[in-house]
Formats: C-alpha cells, structure tokens, sequence
C-alpha cells in the first residue's frame, strides 16, 4: 500500500491523518471547527469527512491519536466524537475508538482544564492508571510526583512513556508500516524548570521518516512552538549529531503561520528567523519541498487581518513563500482553497520518487502543485 499524508482545511486549527503502508491511521490532533448552522463556513465538516475515510475500510478506529496539545484548535469536538474509557456517557456505538492515545506530559498535569481538553486530560489519566492505551510524550519530575500520588507504580508504566531523541514504539522503516517517528518536543528537564504548563512548547513535535522503494521522504510537524524551543530542538539534535532528523520534505508549518515561530519581530514586509530556525527551513529542506500552512488565507497589505496579533501572519508568510519560490519549492495555505463551502482535505502521498500531491491541488503560492511525485 501507499502511504499518505492527509489535511485539512479548518481555518486556524489543527488535524492531519496519516495513513501508513500496512493500513495503520494516525491522527495528529482534532479540532472540529466548522459552524454547523454557518452555509457560507469554509471550513471542511471533519467528523463527516473522517468517518466517510473509516467506513471506506470497515473500521470504527484510529490506530493512533495524537493530540499535540489541549488548546480547543487542536482539540475541539474530542468528546462529541471519540469513544472514550474513562466513561459510559461517552460510549455510544457511533463514536470512534482510539487503541493509542497520544498526549504530552502537559495533557495529564495541567490543572483547571475545561471542556475537551479536560476530556482529554481525563482519558490519558485513565489510561494511564489502567496501564495501557496511552503514550505520553515527555517524563518530567511532575509526572513522576503524579503516579506517585495516585498510588501507581511509575516504573511498570515507562513503557507508556517515550522522551524527546527516542523513536516512537511500535513503528519501523523496514517494517511493513515502513515509518518511523523521531520525537523532538517535549523536552522534560524544560518542564522541570517551568513553574506553569507552557501548553504550545510542551506541545509534540515529530519527523516523520517514510520508506518507499530505496528512497526516505520526510516530515516535520512541530505543532504550536515558537522560536525559541524551534531553536531549541536544533541545537540539541545537532548536538547530538541528528541532523537528519531536521531535514524536510514536507512541513505541517507551526502555529498557522505566526511570525513567533520564526523569530522575536513581526517586521514590515517579511519576518526574519533567528539563526537556527532559518538553517532549519533553508537548510534542511529537501529540493521542491512543501511547506503547508494550516491557517485563514494570507491577509492582505493594510487589511484589518494583517493588523491583527493573530496569524497568519503575512510578514512570516512573504519568508516562506520566498524561500519556497527560490528553492523550487511550494507553500501552501489550506484555507486558500477553491471558493465553494465545505472544501475537501487534500493529500500528498509517498512515493519512491518522493512525495506528490495525490488530490486536487490546493492554491500554492508558487508555481501550480506538482501532480508527478518530485524529486525532492
């Protein structure tokens, strides 16, 4: 089989679905953000669009679900849609099942949570007392001090823990899912140091390392991090002699588009990256990579939008799309789709000559997306 990499148009918020060479499905956040009684919302129906994907193959489940973090547009509609263990009320025969809950150290100590990221602190604890169907990403002291406190024995969970530089368990390129999953972020002696939960860098960040023929394509998802922990990650992984665990094919951008993940100042036409970030995306990026956006549409010169603290950010947007262009590159923005109501997600897929957009193209802003694998 093909492995593809799936996303989705849902404005400024969060969901990528993988889907591996043996049928595994990973789901890289949840955000529902579509306005049901809204005809002119945008934004792709993702409950529709993700159980139409599982019925295709006779499934009720998702092999893996990770949510990087508990900001509502990376996890919003998680108790409306997902089967959850940790109560009957959420156990109704339409909802769908995760066998692995993927979570940062942050999801399971974080106190006051409301709404879906308390639903999902709520199932990772859960999980976590049982002992199985969960990984948690980071161990800092606190997490330890918590299974302590609830009577657990930390060291008959370690298993359900892995740390940045460690291999995500149970994936491998020479297996047939023909993937393997690099963690980079959460760092736990960070945690240790911060007195409060700093959800968006103590959000996971992955590379993933897909296998198709002789050749290795690769992914960057690095959630809502900023410069400063983007910096972070490529010091210690050149520390530690992993650069090629920081090159690229294809980036899931971080924070849609926020010139915060580039560097310290918006600037007045175009962001500058602190020195790190920019060796990561100028440096590391394979020939005719593709760097997706998952954002509201680039605002406009002088718009309310590009007066707005929110991204996208156009000044970080005029760096990519400039890198991109001069590298025979792509950058693409999921929310600047064709103009019709509800747009479908689109998918690039792994070939053995790399990586190709697989569905209709969305608007890039560049040359037109490639329909023929790239070289890479």
């Amino acid at each position: 089989m093909t492995a593809y990499i799936h996303f989705f148009p849902l404005g400024n918020a969060d969901t990528l679905r993988l889907d591996l060479a043996d049928g595994r499905k990973v789901l890289v956040d949840y955000a529902a953000t579509r306005t049901d009684d809204d005809y002119e919302d945008k934004r792709c129906d993702l409950p529709t669009e993700l159980r139409n994907d599982l019925k295709k193959v006779g499934r009720n489940f998702f092999d893996a679900v990770c949510i990087t973090h508990t900001d509502s547009d990376h996890c919003k509609g998680f108790g409306e849609f997902f089967w959850l263990e940790h109560a009957a009320k959420y156990q109704a025969a339409h909802r769908i099942k995760i066998n692995e809950l993927w979570v940062p150290a942050a999801a399971v100590l974080e106190e006051g949570l409301k709404g879906d990221a308390r639903l999902v602190r709520a199932e990772a604890r859960h999980r976590l007392r049982e002992g199985k169907g969960v990984l948690v990403f980071s161990h800092p002291d606190a997490l330890k001090k918590w299974c302590e406190d609830e009577g657990l024995d930390f060291e008959k969970r370690k298993h359900l823990i892995v740390d940045a530089g460690q291999l995500v368990p149970g994936f491998s390129k020479t297996g047939p899912e023909k993937v393997e999953f690099f963690v980079h972020c959460p760092f736990g002696w960070k945690q240790d140091q911060n007195l409060v939960v700093s959800r968006n860098e103590d959000s996971i960040a992955m590379h993933a390392t897909f296998v198709e023929g002789q050749r290795e394509s690769r992914l960057f998802m690095a959630s809502d991090i900023n410069h400063e922990t983007l910096a972070e990650i490529v010091q210690v992984t050149r520390k530690h002699d992993n650069e090629d665990r920081l090159r690229w094919d294809i980036m899931k951008l971080m924070h849609h588009c926020s010139y915060l993940s580039l560097g310290p100042d918006r600037g007045v036409d175009e962001t500058k990256p602190v020195p790190e970030v920019k060796w990561l995306f100028e440096d590391r990026r394979e020939v005719d990579a593709t760097i997706v956006s998952s954002s509201w549409p680039i605002p406009k010169i002088g718009s309310e939008e590009d007066k707005s603290d929110q991204p996208p950010h156009r000044q970080a947007a005029n760096y990519h799309y400039r890198i991109s262009e001069d590298r025979d590159g792509e950058f693409v923005v999921t929310m600047e789709q064709p103009t019709e109501a509800n747009p479908k997600p689109f998918a690039y897929k792994v070939t053995a000559l790399g990586i190709a957009l697989s569905l209709a193209a969305p608007n890039v802003g560049t040359t037109a997306a490639a329909s023929t694998p790239r070289a890479g």
